[in-house]
């Protein structure tokens, strides 16, 4: 069974779904597992009050027996708590009298080319869909990737660098340890200083009706090398990540590794030298790549960087043109957050986790865990893997 996985749903509808194929049987898993991201998810200083009504929890309606996965489809449901605030507007069935159409699109958002590319009159056609609230959806089947790469020695972790103005001191990547209060910090920055700071940041944007965005890195702990390949475009896991990164909304830009930084240097000063010794093996002093040369995984942890814009729904809108009328107007009104840039860092790591499981089950295979495990354990005797 191929690797898979697809989301469903609208921002104020009934509820989200979500289906992921592919997982092996007899992986162990238990609620917690994925609730606890979905509640990292809407972590955060700068969310709205959409946080305060939704507290998410997965319903598994398929696919898990007495807590191990089966092999088949999983399918996962998230109630929507602020449907019944909505009932009227989002029904999926006609009600009686008429529902107000929103006219009015918002830049920087999907809303104006996804009236004219479905044929639309009514923005919230569109906008319900386009929503971030769809990646609640994505972190849920992202949380069961994570249990199949957790079982494999893989931990994806994640961090804000950036919020508006105020970076993060750069240094060393950061060792899987050093992640182990980043949920602790309101913004999920692994520096203190720079986490009040960017504190201090929103709280000064909040007051001017303004939005932040930033720059996020997540990062992959404990592969093997190999994962990935060369040989087709679609292959090359570094084009696959990039394409994961830059799917989910508001992003920018993506980079792995030291990214855009590399365009500045001078080749010696780019790349990660090679070196051998009894003890590890083939090993690298640096890791300028990213974990990923040629398409495929080195060894290192696996760094990308995610940029994301300001969010387009302000409270004090910008211009925009009426959809009836064709008259200047202002851009929709509707609840936002400030910043949430700590909860696409969240986002992304399971965008991750889901293109390096897809990457390790086409590597190892295996309708059972253990095959995959087994399959894992021979591969790494072949190349000599000590790590």
């Amino acid at each position: 069974m191929p690797f898979r996985f697809t989301t469903a749903g609208e921002s104020h509808g009934p509820g989200l779904t979500a289906v992921i194929e592919g997982l092996p049987a007899g992986l162990e898993l238990m609620p917690e597992d994925i609730d606890r991201d979905l509640a990292r998810r809407q972590l955060g200083h700068g969310r709205g009050g959409r946080m305060k009504i939704e507290k998410d929890r997965a319903e598994v309606t398929s696919g898990v027996r007495h807590g191990r996965t089966l092999g088949s489809p999983i399918a996962l449901r998230m109630a929507n708590r602020d449907y019944a605030n909505w009932e009227e507007r989002m029904n999926p069935w006609p009600v009686e009298g008429e529902v107000e159409e929103v006219h009015l699109p918002r830049p920087g958002h999907a809303d104006l080319a996804g009236v004219q590319k479905f044929g639309f009159t009514d923005v919230r056609n569109v906008l319900e869909r386009a929503s971030a609230r769809e990646t609640t959806s994505r972190v849920a089947v992202g949380a069961l990737a994570k249990v199949y790469l957790r079982a494999l020695g893989v931990e994806i972790r994640s961090h804000v660098v950036r919020i508006g103005s105020v970076t993060a001191p750069e240094g060393d990547t950061p060792a899987l340890e050093d992640f182990a209060g980043v949920d602790e910090s309101p913004v999920r920055c692994l520096d203190e200083a720079a986490s009040e700071a960017m504190v201090a940041e929103i709280d000064a944007a909040r007051k001017a009706n303004e939005s932040l965005g930033g720059v996020y890195e997540a990062i992959a702990f404990g592969l093997v090398p190999g994962i990935g390949s060369h040989l087709s475009w679609d292959d090359r896991l570094d084009g696959r990540l990039a394409m994961a990164i830059m799917s989910i909304q508001a992003m920018k830009g993506v980079g792995i590794g030291d990214g855009f930084d590399l365009a500045g240097r001078v080749g010696s000063q780019a790349h990660d030298e090679i070196f051998y010794s009894e003890e590890h093996g083939f090993f690298r002093e640096t890791n300028r790549a990213g974990g990923i040369e040629g398409g495929m995984t080195t060894g290192d942890p696996v760094v990308v960087s995610g940029a994301m814009k300001p969010l387009p729904t302000l409270t004090k809108p910008l211009r925009s043109v009426d959809l009836e009328t064709k008259e200047p107007a202002e851009a929709l009104r509707e609840r936002t957050d400030s910043c949430t840039v700590p909860a696409a860092a969240v986002i992304a790591e399971a965008m991750m986790a889901l293109v390096l499981a897809g990457a390790y089950r086409e590597k190892l295979g295996g309708d059972h865990i253990d095959d995959a495990l087994a399959a894992l354990a021979a591969y790494k005797d072949r190349i000599g893997w000590r790590r």
